[in-house]
């Protein structure tokens, strides 16, 4: 048999093995894009990707071999370098630490100006005719009987009400409009921030460790005593010696808030609820009131300690992370720009950045759904209904 089949394949007609060819290779095409469109459907999978960050998570750092195919030699002179980049992770140390003292040196240049800013949000100072002068952008510009008209409707709106103070409710209105601090707010938390009069940010002293703390300051009002609220972060410009390399600049080791002494009655921090309680027994049915946290902008004052031995439980290490980001965001942003984020320009910006950024997603998608619109084994259907981890509950 072996010899009949051996002489079949002799005597085949070329132009024969010519379409078992064309056979072969659409059959390997067809192949190719089955598996394609099966490694598309895995790399959907939740599941599957995280197996595979996991994966790649646990490559990183990994010997690639080539270090140890060096020459013993080689290995001294590399080990060499890597002592260079140790001294060099030092020297960015003593950087960041000097620009830290410059930071603290125009803070106290900065400082007169947000004073004044305070000043007039307060109205405890009018400013004169010639500061409250603007020069608008030509887009901005009206015409003359624009001007005149606007004018007219701002003197008739300022007959009917009387003339605010100040500038009411800047800082609510800077927390409203910025997302970050905005998911912290809730509506119980508005009156109390309409007493905001201040943000203030003060630096460690020369000699002292790196640190800097925020001050919120109220105005006298029904909810706490305090006129001061304080959150003290401590920052570290140093390499870890275990970890010399993975030193990026200063980071915050930890943060310290204050008490806030609450009016009775007024924590909102805190919510009381009412919970039935059925005897095991005689079957009888009692209300007990129970005081447990309510969210609150002003949990930001109380974050989590962070033990000595720095071990932190995941939900511990997620607060800390994002309260870390915020109080960034606040000395970084807010306090030197709180006039264009309560007029909405800074915000403008903040989306101009990612402008660009979502447009290429937009473009990456529209490539995708092209490319399976072309895919013969595309099946719109078997899409519709994403995998059951996927499906909200």
């Amino acid at each position: 048999m072996a010899d009949l089949d051996n002489k079949d394949q002799t005597e085949m007609d070329p132009a024969d093995m010519e379409d078992v060819e064309e056979v072969e290779e659409e059959e390997t095409g067809e192949d190719n894009s089955k598996a394609r469109q099966l490694t598309m459907q895995m790399m959907q999978n939740p599941q599957i990707l995280a197996a595979l960050q996991e994966r790649l998570d646990g490559l990183v750092g990994s010997p690639s071999g080539y270090m140890e195919s060096l020459p013993k030699v080689v290995k001294r002179r590399v080990n060499a370098l890597k002592n260079l980049q140790v001294k060099c992770a030092h020297i960015e140390a003593k950087f960041y630490e000097e620009v830290h003292e410059l930071e603290r040196k125009y803070a106290a240049l900065y400082q007169p100006l947000f004073d004044k800013r305070s000043d007039i949000v307060r109205a405890s100072y009018e400013p004169t005719d010639e500061e409250c002068e603007w020069k608008q952008d030509e887009e901005e510009e009206l015409t003359e009987e624009m001007k005149e008209k606007a004018k007219v409707e701002e003197e008739k709106k300022d007959e009917e009400k009387e003339d605010p103070k100040g500038i009411p409710e800047f800082w609510l209105t800077v927390f409203k409009n910025v997302d970050l601090l905005s998911e912290m707010l809730q509506e119980h938390d508005e009156p109390i921030l309409k007493h905001l009069q201040d943000i203030k940010v003060k630096f460690s002293d020369a000699g002292q460790p790196m640190s800097f703390t925020l001050e919120f300051h109220f105005e006298a009002n029904d909810f706490f005593t305090n006129t001061v609220l304080t959150k003290t972060y401590k920052m570290r410009s140093e390499p870890d010696e275990s970890d010399p390399f993975s030193f990026d600049g200063p980071e915050i080791m930890g943060c310290t808030g204050c008490t806030i002494d609450w009016t009775k009655g007024k924590n909102v921090t805190l919510k009381t609820i009412k919970k039935k309680q059925k005897h095991k027994g005689r079957g009888t049915v009692r209300t007990v009131t129970k005081t447990v946290p309510n969210d609150s902008f002003f949990n930001f004052f109380s974050p989590p300690e962070v033990p000595e031995t720095g071990d932190l439980d995941e939900d511990s290490e997620a607060v800390l992370a994002a309260d870390f980001e915020i109080g960034h965001f606040i000395r970084e942003r807010i306090v030197p720009r709180a006039v264009l984020y309560f007029t909405g320009e800074a915000i403008e910006d903040d989306d101009d950045d990612y402008d660009e950024e979502g447009e290429e997603a937009d473009d990456e998608e529209g490539e995708e759904e092209a490319d399976e619109e072309n895919d013969p084994d595309y099946e719109p259907k078997k899409d519709a209904n994403p995998p059951e981890e996927c499906k909200q509950q």
